[in-house]
């Protein structure tokens, strides 16, 4: 038979084609591999998750790494990107962030370059108060609404976190106690190991009846506003770490409305106060910074004299010393103890002295349970004639637990140990709360809750105070 030489030579054509193919591929390779790392060495180094030339490029264990460039963001849009300071963090396919499946978290909302979570919710509440031989009870609804606002910035970071809660009294008698509380914060990372950062914040709530300072015979006490502004540059110097920053706070008191209807001011209590602090600690290993502390402060009545005819203004000064301890997600916080006094303009005030302590330590003592301790010291001013103040101590802890993957139980303690100077014609008080609760996800974007509390102050001279608190809600996460 005569061999059909037409089949041979259109396979021997398909090989030659695909040898063409093969080699042309190979050759487009080249360029682009070279302007991948072209665009690579051209990044900002300062750029988290940007791989310096010439070292091993690490093991990817999240998806949505911040800073990683791929073939496909080649394009001259994303190389204008790379050079722009607050653009929007990248994942290793150049997608938008995607939800973790395995995240139990409401996604939240996406507004530009940052994510907004946003909570509502709404509880009934009852309340049982003995004041000595006064006994009060109520049922109140309260309703609060809050979120977190952070951006995904690949350098520099916003964080705005809020919480606001209203309460409607529905049945007894007692009073409403409102409260809100905003606080922003903007890091910058500047250059060489050196960070900024800039916060601001708003409080209100309403004085507690049974603070020393609160007017006996009202029917609505005092609102408290407390405006913050604060700045602070840190940085590091090899081994040596140091900080210096400046906070500021301004508090304003609302007028008290009496059981007779009328109103008492007390804007003789309003006062701008300043505080300069700074810091220098030691790396002694990525785990243990010993450090020290000093600060400096003022605070300034707008008033020179109260109603009773004090100068109350005052100086501060603090020095400390403490621990930073980071052992990643296992126990990481500092400890500090130091000495605090407090020096007032009006001779016939005593200085307020004494020991501080004040820290925060977070341990995780196995997978689902965290515990949080916090120490903190500080004045409380006050407006009783011829008393300078008292130095409040508190120590908090909390601890959650997740029972199963949709339960969380929660137990927290706080102890407030209010000590006077010992020639102060008030006495010391110790106050106690403790409460538990448990939080029911029935899905990532609502929760039931349950809570109870207990709280005993008790003075060391007079009758103590108790107060019981349920309740049951509803908590709404976008």
């Amino acid at each position: 038979m005569v061999p059909d030489n037409s089949r041979s030579t259109g396979r021997d054509a398909r090989r030659l084609t695909l040898m063409a193919l093969l080699l042309a591929g190979t050759a487009m390779a080249v360029p682009l591999s070279a302007r991948a790392q072209t665009v690579a060495n051209s990044a900002v180094p300062t750029t988290p998750g940007v791989v310096a030339p010439g070292t091993a490029a690490p093991a990817i264990a999240d998806p949505q790494v911040t800073g990683t460039v791929s073939a496909d963001d080649l394009s001259p849009a994303s190389d204008e990107d790379l050079i722009r300071l607050n653009r929007r963090e990248e994942t290793v396919d150049g997608l938008r962030a995607r939800i973790d499946p395995e995240d139990d978290r409401a996604p939240g909302v996406r507004i530009g370059t940052f994510t907004l979570r946003p909570t509502i919710s709404e509880t009934i509440n009852h309340e049982w108060r003995n004041d000595g031989d006064t006994k009060q009870n109520r049922g109140y609804l309260e309703t609060g609404i809050g979120g977190t606002l952070t951006s995904d910035w690949s350098r520099h970071e916003l964080t705005v976190t809020g919480a606001g809660v209203l309460q409607n009294n529905i049945s007894g008698e007692g009073e409403e106690e409102p409260r809100a509380d905003i606080d922003a914060e903007l890091r910058l990372d500047l250059w060489d190991e050196t960070v900024a950062r800039l916060r601001a914040g708003y409080s209100f709530e309403r004085e507690d009846a049974d603070d020393p300072n609160a007017i006996s015979n009202a029917r609505t006490q005092s609102g408290v506003n407390t405006y913050r502004l604060g700045a602070a540059i840190e940085r590091d110097f090899g081994l040596i770490r140091g900080s210096v920053g400046l906070d500021l706070d301004r508090r304003t008191y609302g007028d008290v409305e009496l059981e007779n209807g009328t109103t008492l001011s007390v804007e003789d209590r309003n006062r701008n106060s300043g505080t300069l602090t700074a810091r220098v600690g030691y790396e002694m290993s990525p785990a243990l910074i010993p450090f020290i502390e000093a600060a400096v402060g003022r605070s300034t009545y707008d008033l020179r004299q109260d109603t009773l005819g004090f100068e109350r203004s005052y100086q501060s000064y603090a020095t400390r010393g403490g621990l930073e301890v980071d052992l990643g997600e296992k126990l990481n916080g500092e400890l500090a103890l130091g000495y605090e006094t407090y020096r007032f303009e009006d001779d016939r005030l005593s200085d307020v002295s004494g020991l501080s302590v004040d820290g925060r330590l977070n341990w995780s003592p196995q997978r689902g349970t965290d515990v949080l301790f916090g120490l903190s010291t500080g004045l409380n001013p006050s407006t009783t004639a011829g008393v300078s103040g008292s130095m409040d101590y508190a120590l908090t802890n909390i601890i959650t637990h997740e029972m199963r993957s949709d339960l969380v139980a929660r137990l927290s303690n706080t102890l407030i140990i209010r000590k006077y100077p010992s020639d102060s014609r008030s006495s010391d008080e110790t106050t106690w709360r403790t409460g538990a609760g448990l939080t029911w996800d029935m899905n990532r974007y609502l929760a039931l809750t349950g809570d109870v509390s207990y709280e005993r102050t008790t003075p060391d001279v007079g009758d103590p105070t108790d107060i019981t608190r349920v309740g049951v809600g509803l908590v709404l996460r976008r």
